[in-house]
């Protein structure tokens, strides 16, 4: 396997800093959506508790989107997800964490390997036709 240039290398890096940061973010949000829902369930009796049942439109349409949001994610908690295509996903995932190799790496061990190629070619060639072919007329007598 070719070693990693200098700029690959800082790009891998710059991806892992920016995959940490979506997933901190990610968790800070799902933290403040669970403290404003016990928010909510500790400030919904209150009101009731003090008359303040009446609420404005803007809040009957966030407690309706709320409450929509509550129900998608019940569902999906609820049907466990099918794994039928889960190895192809998982191949997927694993081939866009390959480093693959340059245009210029490829070229340069292409180049290596057909050198070697042409090299063991000539030499077998040599060897059969030049050493091992009269050897063998000369064992068996027919050279004679």
């Amino acid at each position: 396997m070719a070693k990693k240039s200098k700029t690959q290398r800082a790009k891998a890096s710059a991806a892992r800093a920016a995959r940490k940061e979506a997933r901190q973010a990610e968790a800070a949000a799902e933290a403040l959506k669970q403290a404003q829902g016990e928010s909510a369930d500790t400030e919904a009796p209150k009101k009731k508790l003090f008359g303040k049942t009446s609420q404005t439109a803007d809040s009957a349409k966030d407690a309706k989107q709320s409450k929509a949001v509550e129900k998608k994610a019940e569902k999906k908690a609820a049907k466990p997800k099918k794994k039928r295509f889960q190895f192809l996903r998982d191949v997927k995932a694993e081939m866009k964490r390959v480093t693959w190799p340059s245009r210029q790496d490829v070229l340069r061990w292409s180049v290596v390997v057909v050198a070697a190629l042409l090299f063991f070619g000539i030499y077998v060639a040599v060897l059969d036709n030049g050493i091992i072919t009269p050897l063998l007329f000369l064992i068996s007598g027919l050279g004679a």
